[in-house]
């Protein structure tokens, strides 16, 4: 903050950073249960990004944070910076700690996030999230749709969170209807040119709008070798994207 006539005027100038995990941010994912020793990536593996964002109401924010793995953290520091350069809007960019790892209470808060030691939604197998590279952005204007599979209920559709059913239909533009911000097909070349390839908007069943991620093999490679080699390694692919 700065001072000029009497009058207080907020420092506008964005946050990017890359930060390595404080010894205290550590205790609060361990504690929280967030990360676990069984889970595939080591804590000090994973770098929190501290960025600033546009919400909802075109009010900026320099408070936003977002844990990857360590090999990503610097294209993810681009992503969202161009995400702020486009005035994309995030409703909020919390570390999922802050909801001690309940996924549904973090998307019920619209909150943008990465790193969460957790299973796929309704089953076993670990998310790339548990590796800190999947990112979920804007879970209500791009809520995870599912399809039951019982006989009698296969032609509904359910909405994580619930109040995501109004983004139902994804035109961005609609004849005699206000555009609607913050929708992920707006930005998925920004995550694909930074190597978050794959899109949950593309999947036949279920459908998860909200998700960016990097192939699962390549999740497991860059989670097995050394911080350097797997930085080398994400660096290379990204050229020949």
């Amino acid at each position: 903050m700065e001072k000029i006539s009497g009058k207080i005027l907020t420092n506008t100038h964005p946050v990017f950073h890359i930060d390595k995990l404080t010894n205290n941010e550590v205790s609060s994912l361990i504690n929280s249960g967030v990360w676990r020793s069984e889970c595939p990536v080591p804590i000090n593996r994973l770098r929190i990004v501290r960025l600033s964002y546009w919400n909802f109401e075109d009010k900026e924010h320099s408070d936003g944070q977002i844990m990857v793995l360590d090999a990503v953290a610097e294209p993810v520091l681009k992503i969202f910076k161009a995400l702020y350069e486009q005035k994309f809007p995030l409703a909020k960019v919390r570390l999922v700690d802050h909801y001690k790892g309940n996924d549904t209470a973090s998307m019920e808060d619209n909150n943008t996030s990465s790193f969460n030691c957790r299973a796929i939604i309704g089953g076993t197998k670990l998310s790339l999230h548990a590796y800190g590279l999947a990112i979920d952005i804007n879970p209500v204007q791009n809520p995870f749709v599912e399809f039951p599979e019982e006989e009698a209920q296969k032609s509904l559709a359910l909405y994580t969170p619930t109040h995501g059913r109004q983004y139902a239909n994804r035109l961005l533009y609609r004849p005699e209807k206000l555009f609607r911000p913050g929708m992920a097909e707006q930005v998925v070349s920004i995550f694909k040119d930074n190597g978050f390839t794959g899109w949950g908007g593309y999947w036949d069943t279920p459908i998860d709008y909200q998700h960016f991620q990097v192939p699962r093999e390549i999740a497991e490679y860059l989670a097995k070798v050394d911080s350097k080699e797997a930085v080398k390694y994400f660096k290379a692919r990204l050229r020949r994207l």
